[in-house]
């Protein structure tokens, strides 16, 4: 639920006036009220001047044996920048391996500035298939490729106390197979054939899996299962571009499951290409609200 649910009078908030291409900032009093009006409800966020909030992306673009993943340096910009108008310190790591992913997720998850934080995010972008994430060594006949359950294993409670009770957002760009997701729909007969005629070819595939999560974690994945993943070479990927849109347009207002339901909202209507992020694997027993600038 957004605050401006709450309001009796039915107004809600003033929206702010900020750019699209900038995060919208939650105006102090809304911040306030919200935490008062619904306080057992919401995750509680730490003094901005007291805490320690860190966010790691993992993006793979260069691949042994897989296309390279052209406009995935434009996720990363995007990301970084999202991530700390948010309140984060990022940490960027490129072109690993299974093996490399995993430690690297383990170090930070490591991180003693967890403790003074109130949340974390971990953003992964790569190649992947339906059983994770593909890492750069990846070949079909010598797979390389780091499984989920590996890193809700990492950030658990029994492995990364310092984050218990706290969101864990996992953020996941990636193919999950390679079916197209759409099915055409027509009185016409003739509509069938439609499917492949208007292709954007600056638009090309990446290749996650499903797992199992512990308690305050959500994934948020850019495509459904044995589906593909789009990346425009001159943009970036579909989802990232929404996504970020999204945060900067809504997180001000909006509960981080509502901004995400924005995101898929506006995948809703199918176009050229087609794909549907799913929100899965949810465990969060809380509202997470950003409130940026607070």
């Amino acid at each position: 639920m957004c605050p401006a649910a709450l309001s009796e009078t039915g107004a809600g908030p003033a929206e702010p006036a900020e750019s699209p291409d900038t995060l919208k900032l939650c105006p102090r009093e809304e911040f306030l009220k919200v935490c008062e009006e619904r306080a057992g409800e919401i995750y509680p966020i730490k003094e901005r001047k007291a805490r320690t909030r860190l966010a790691l992306i993992i993006c793979n673009t260069e691949f042994n044996h897989l296309p390279l993943r052209e406009g995935s340096e434009l996720d990363i910009i995007g990301m970084k920048e999202l991530l700390e108008d948010l309140g984060y310190r990022v940490t960027v790591e490129q072109n690993l391996t299974a093996r490399d992913m995993e430690a690297a997720l383990g170090a930070f998850a490591a991180r003693p500035e967890h403790s003074s934080s109130d949340s974390t995010f971990l953003v992964l972008m790569s190649h992947g298939i339906l059983d994770g994430i593909c890492g750069t060594r990846h070949a079909d006949a010598h797979p390389d490729v780091l499984p989920y359950d590996t890193i809700f294993r990492l950030f658990n409670n029994r492995n990364c106390l310092s984050l218990k009770d706290k969101p864990k957002v996992i953020i996941v760009q990636a193919c999950r197979g390679a079916n197209r997701g759409e099915v055409w729909v027509s009185d016409s007969p003739a509509a069938s054939a439609y499917g492949a005629a208007q292709l954007n070819h600056n638009l090309v595939e990446d290749a996650i899996y499903k797992t199992h999560v512990e308690k305050d974690f959500i994934a948020f994945c850019s495509t459904t299962p044995h589906n593909v993943s789009w990346r425009d070479v001159t943009k970036g990927s579909l989802f990232i571009v929404k996504l970020i849109a999204c945060f900067r347009k809504f997180s001000w207002r909006c509960h981080l499951e509502e901004v995400f339901r924005k995101v898929q909202q506006s995948f809703e209507k199918p176009d050229i290409k087609v794909q549907m992020p799913t929100i899965e694997r949810q465990s969060m027993t809380r509202y997470f609200y950003l409130f940026p600038g607070n």
